[in-house]
């Protein structure tokens, strides 16, 4: 595997291999490696992206002061992981483990502290678990998109005395499926056998498919206009776009297909143009997508987990997302868990205009610009966290 040619990278921007990080290469992006001893940020990406969906914010978090180092996640790209199969041991895929992972980077890179963490989408959790588990190295985060969950419940108090009452687990995903028509939801899919193969080798084409894809979670479909949900239960998740509770009978790539964009909407988007697209699309062919579908299977590991119960992130948050996007609003009162609840040192909520889930990708410089402002607010030029 060769690094990332530079013609598809921004100036300042380079690929590199990471070797023998927690049982694998890491491949990265880099910006601010010039200048030794600058304060680091971590950048997480989500699904279905890459490293490269940070480019162009990670010049300007450079040219700020900062040495900034953006990921292929485990399974992405040109990282370890992407030769997974279904079928193959997911332990290695387990937040726990992914989190070793960010560790094992941050130490082979030669620092002690991360002054930063920002995850987006999938990322999203990681960065919050970072954050959560280590703040003595993670000494600021930043969530995008994907509200974080927090860990899962503690374990039934004083049930010697007084028997814990059974589960009841909740019954959405049967209840979607009675729906007229039946539908059922996106990650519940991804977290099937035949989804990889769905989009790998869509029918429109893998590159047609991602365009679709990147097009109805993008501000350009007109279509999002996103809204708190009420409650858990599927008349409300029906609310949602197909690209989050799909039907039943469709896999994603044909939930996509009809709102692909024409060839002059196509021509005219400068958030991603084609070649860029072209990154993607290249990078997911040689691979497919079963590493980055495994983040959507391993809720049984992730019950080991429940040994954080209770405890919350507490450095310096904020949390950005697109208000476009409905992934804000798609687990109700998640968001408002994350300001009044999982963390302690919230500072605000910032949703980008003309903005949908790429958020990073279609409103970078407004981005680049809370990003800096939040490192500032937080941290030293030494990389410490301010009080």
């Amino acid at each position: 595997m060769t690094p990332l040619s530079a013609s598809v990278l921004p100036s300042g921007v380079r690929s590199r291999f990471i070797p023998n990080v927690n049982g694998i290469t890491f491949h990265v992006l880099e910006a601010g490696f010039e200048t030794p001893e600058r304060p680091l940020v971590l950048l997480l990406h989500g699904f279905p992206e890459l490293a490269y969906s940070w480019r162009k914010v990670m010049q300007p978090l450079a040219q700020a002061g900062y040495h900034v180092i953006a990921p292929d996640v485990r399974g992405y790209g040109r990282s370890g992981g992407t030769e997974i199969k279904y079928g193959d041991d997911m332990r290695p895929f387990g937040s726990l483990n992914k989190i070793n992972d960010m560790l094992a980077l941050v130490a082979a890179l030669g620092y002690k502290t991360v002054a930063g963490v920002f995850g987006h989408d999938q990322g999203s959790p990681l960065a919050g678990w970072c954050a959560l588990t280590r703040p003595d190295i993670f000494r600021s985060v930043i969530l995008m998109s994907s509200p974080f969950r927090g860990a899962p419940d503690p374990w039934p108090f004083d049930t010697i005395n007084k028997p814990a009452a059974p589960a009841t687990p909740n019954p959405i995903n049967e209840d979607l499926a009675k729906l007229s028509p039946p539908r059922k939801y996106y990650q519940v899919y991804y977290a099937t056998e035949p989804a990889n193969e769905n989009m790998w080798h869509a029918k429109q084409g893998l590159h047609s498919f991602l365009r679709a894809y990147y097009h109805v979670k993008s501000a350009d479909w007109l279509e999002n206009k996103p809204f708190p949900l009420k409650a858990l239960i599927a008349s409300e998740w029906e609310k949602l776009p197909r690209y989050y509770v799909m039907d039943l009978n469709l896999g994603m790539a044909e939930s996509v297909a009809p709102d692909m964009p024409s060839e002059a909407a196509i021509a005219a988007c400068k958030w991603l143009p084609d070649a860029e697209l072209k990154v993607y699309s290249e990078e997911y062919g040689r691979n497919g997508f079963q590493g980055g579908l495994q983040g959507y299977r391993v809720g049984r590991l992730d019950r080991e987990l429940r040994i954080f119960a209770g405890r919350t992130i507490d450095v310096p948050c904020i949390f950005i997302g697109g208000k476009s996007d409905w992934g804000v609003y798609q687990t109700p009162g998640g968001l408002e868990s994350v300001q009044k609840t999982l963390t302690t040192q919230m500072q605000g909520t910032h949703l980008i205009e003309g903005a949908g889930h790429w958020v990073q990708q279609e409103q970078p410089e407004k981005v680049s610009a809370l990003f800096i402002d939040f490192l500032r607010r937080n941290v030293s030029t030494s990389g410490s966290v301010t009080r």
